[in-house]
């Protein structure tokens, strides 16, 4: 599990393609790998990785065809700035939110915009994802956890701070750019236990309704 909070800026150094897989060197930056070990799991962009190799100035970790086929790996370059974070301990502070590093898919930004000090962004999610996107709720951009700020639809708009921009790759997002996105943990448990085929397919009842939520202060 992770936090969405970006601890530093890594650099893709190799990529070497194996039939449908990828295997990655990343040049970790300032993270510190002083605690990582072999099969540990590093968040690369977001997408939760394991450690095959420690390196003096990073790790090297490998990519199944199946997170290749969900995420922008198939499209990175030698040298793009990658977003890390090591995984939660049980003394991690959780400043973002849940993220398992499990990417649904990709969305493409569609518009970029200055307000104030801040970049504010319109992004457009496969229209399967579009129903986990809740005003305030919580999303994961490459691997950064951030609010939801308007949703229209399947477009959505986050509003990057400077020092979030700072810190990971987001400053440099532009309109036609695609992401790695992970939609809320919470929203796919609550879609899976709410849904009636689900439940009979178990042979139970979940007993969990749009009342009960309500009632419970999940909805207005």
């Amino acid at each position: 599990m992770f936090t969405g909070i970006i601890e530093a800026l890594g650099t893709l150094t190799k990529i070497e393609r194996q039939s449908n897989d990828i295997r990655l060197t990343v040049d970790s930056g300032k993270l510190d790998l002083g605690d990582v070990k072999l099969g540990d799991s590093i968040a690369t962009n977001g997408v939760c990785l394991t450690v095959v190799e420690c390196l003096a100035n990073g790790y090297v970790a490998d990519v199944s065809a199946e997170t290749v086929a969900l995420t922008g790996f198939a499209n990175y370059q030698v040298g793009q700035k990658v977003n890390l974070e090591k995984a939660v301990t049980a003394n991690t502070r959780l400043g973002g939110h849940m993220v398992s590093g499990h990417v649904d898919g990709i969305a493409k930004v569609v518009k970029r915009d200055m307000r104030g000090q801040a970049i504010e962004f319109w992004l457009d999610a496969p229209k399967e994802l579009a129903r986990y996107i809740a005003h305030k709720g919580s999303i994961t951009i490459d691997g950064v956890s951030l609010t939801v700020n308007e949703v229209d639809g399947s477009k959505f708009r986050l509003t990057i701070v400077p020092h979030t921009a700072a810190e990971t790759t987001l400053t440099s997002m532009k309109a036609g750019d695609s992401v790695n996105i992970e939609v809320d943990l919470i929203a796919r448990y609550l879609e899976r236990l709410m849904d009636p085929s689900a439940a009979k397919d178990a042979g139970e009842h979940s007993g969990v309704t749009m009342e009960l939520l309500a009632k419970s202060g999940f909805m207005r």
